[in-house]
Formats: structure tokens, C-alpha cells, sequence
């Protein structure tokens, strides 16, 4: 009998002993807050960002997203680009002296050179990011009472300087 024992004992001492396996979750949480501040990234970029109190966006029924764009707001008092004053507006109208041609012109000349600036900007981060053409897209946040000739002096001026992709922000509407 004690010769089983010591036969036992000596096998047992051969068997490696139990390993712990866990699983560590430090990573995974790192991996999970990383992931979260993108996201939330992801949907702060989808809103639109209104700065302006005088400024009252028409209503729709529309279910498209908002994307990432240079932005232009007309306001009854002004034009913003990209968050910076570009013009004053009196009562949505833009004075004749801004605009080349006089009061029959439709290029707004202060608001072309903002427009140059970005798009000179935007061409350069394009081709040095994705090394991809510049396409031009602006949201344009216009005052639901703007003239309609005031608004077409900014597409106008738009146009002119490569904005193409055009995509009017509204207000969603419930119903």
C-alpha cells in the first residue's frame, strides 16, 4: 500500500499544476469608449448647426440626413459662411453695392471671395486626404421669409465659385 502511495504522489508531482484562464476587459473597454466617441461624433455631424435667432428654417416632411458640408446661412440680417459674417442683409436684401453689375447683378462679391477661400481650402485637404476631385457640396440654411431674388444671388455666387451640390436644410415636421 504505501508503495501505491508513493507511485501516486510521484505522478501527481509530474502533472503540471491548474492554470487560471480570464479574460482581461481592460482592452475591450478601451476598444468600447474608442467606439462610442465615434459615434457620437458620427451623430453630431449628422445636425445641422443653427447659430442664428433670427433665422426661421420652412418646414418639411423630408427624411434625408443632413451630411458633412460648408454651410451658409441667409438670415434676414445677414450671410454666414461657415460660421463667419460675410454681409449684411437689410431685410433679407442685399445692397446694390455689393453685388457687381449694381442692383441688376446677381455675383455678390464679398461672398465670392469667402466662397474662393473654402474652395481653394477644401481642393487642398481633398487632394492631399483622399486624393480625390473636389466636388463642392454646401448646405444652405436659408431664413423661410428670404427673397426669393436674394436667394438666387446666392446660388448664383455659388455656382460661380464650384459649389454645385446644393442641399437646402429644413426643419423636419412631424406627421
Amino acid at each position: 500500500m504505501a508503495r501505491v502511495r508513493a507511485l501516486i504522489r510521484r505522478r501527481l508531482r509530474r502533472v503540471p499544476p491548474h492554470e487560471e484562464y480570464f479574460l482581461n476587459i481592460y482592452p475591450m473597454m478601451d476598444m468600447m469608449t474608442i467606439l462610442l466617441v465615434f459615434m457620437v461624433m458620427q451623430f453630431a455631424a449628422a445636425a445641422a448647426h443653427v447659430e442664428s435667432a433670427d433665422l426661421e428654417l420652412p418646414q418639411s416632411i423630408s427624411i434625408v440626413e443632413p451630411e458633412r458640408a460648408l454651410q451658409v446661412q441667409v438670415t434676414r440680417n445677414e450671410i454666414v459662411v461657415d460660421g463667419a459674417h460675410v454681409l449684411d442683409l437689410r431685410n433679407g436684401v442685399v445692397d446694390p453695392s455689393q453685388k457687381q453689375g449694381g442692383g441688376t447683378g446677381f455675383l455678390i462679391t464679398p461672398l465670392l471671395e469667402v466662397l474662393q477661400q473654402h474652395r481653394d481650402r477644401l481642393r487642398l485637404i481633398q487632394r492631399h486626404r483622399a486624393n480625390q476631385p473636389f466636388v463642392g457640396e454646401v448646405q444652405i440654411m436659408a431664413d423661410k421669409r428670404t427673397p426669393f431674388r436674394t436667394l438666387s444671388e446666392v446660388l448664383y455666387t455659388l455656382g460661380q465659385s464650384e459649389f454645385r451640390h446644393l442641399r437646402f436644410v429644413v426643419l423636419r415636421r412631424e406627421g
